[in-house]
């Protein structure tokens, strides 16, 4: 969808401040959150593209004015209302709640093994079997220049856009159905532009742009 988070090449939003020494987490409610991410997933009550889905849909000042982390904890709530597992109400009473209830459909809580080794894999998805390649690498492509209404890991600034395949990584879940409920597989590709074919001439031509797209994202160039 095209929202206030697709701010990928966009000019004039100022600089990156890096703090210096920077800590892993700013607050303890941060590492609370990080942690809760990782077991609903663990449990499977989100995939990753309706998680990121769920943020993208924030109202744009909301959206601005929060932090990370504040992202994520929206996201997640999001998805447990919309999946019927808690209610508004029951969320605003847990508010200050020192002893957490169990969700239902959970697994066994997750040993420090399992947190280490989903941290450190995360949650491989790559698809055995999938749609024979429509393009090789070598092959001349566009993207497509589209605009849905939903989830897409196309962004706004590289649509339209001619670039050369570099590498075929195999099939995997498409995101952009993924995100609703959709089990649709797809070949995914390394594709290059060149900077000048996104942001127009004046710019090196040293530089390039490498973005991962699916195959329904490309077309082959005329």
């Amino acid at each position: 969808m095209n929202g206030v988070h697709d701010c990928g090449g966009i000019d004039g939003l100022g600089g990156i401040v890096a703090e210096s020494a920077e800590p892993v987490f700013h607050a303890e409610w941060e590492r609370r959150v990080f942690a809760l991410l990782w077991a609903l997933g663990f449990n499977g009550f989100w995939n990753l593209d309706e998680f990121r889905h769920a943020i993208e849909r924030m109202p744009a000042t909301e959206y601005l004015r929060t932090t990370y982390y504040e992202h994520w904890l929206h996201a997640m709530e999001t998805l447990l209302m919309e999946k019927h597992i808690v209610s508004a109400a029951e969320l605003a009473a847990a508010r200050g709640r020192e002893k957490p209830r169990s969700l239902p459909n959970s697994r066994a809580p997750m040993d420090v093994t399992a947190v280490t080794n989903l941290i450190a894999k995360g949650f491989p998805s790559k698809v055995a079997d999938g749609p024979a390649a429509a393009f090789k690498v070598g092959d001349r492509v566009r993207t497509r220049n589209i605009n849905p209404a939903g989830h897409t890991r196309l962004p706004r600034y590289a649509r339209g856009r001619q670039g050369v395949i570099e590498r075929d990584y195999g099939v995997f879940p498409f995101p952009d159905k993924n995100a609703h409920g959709g089990s649709a597989a797809e070949r995914v590709y390394l594709v290059c532009l060149s900077a000048e074919e996104i942001w127009g001439p004046g710019v090196s031509s040293l530089d390039t742009v490498r973005i991962d797209l699916w195959e329904p994202h490309l077309e082959m160039r005329g």
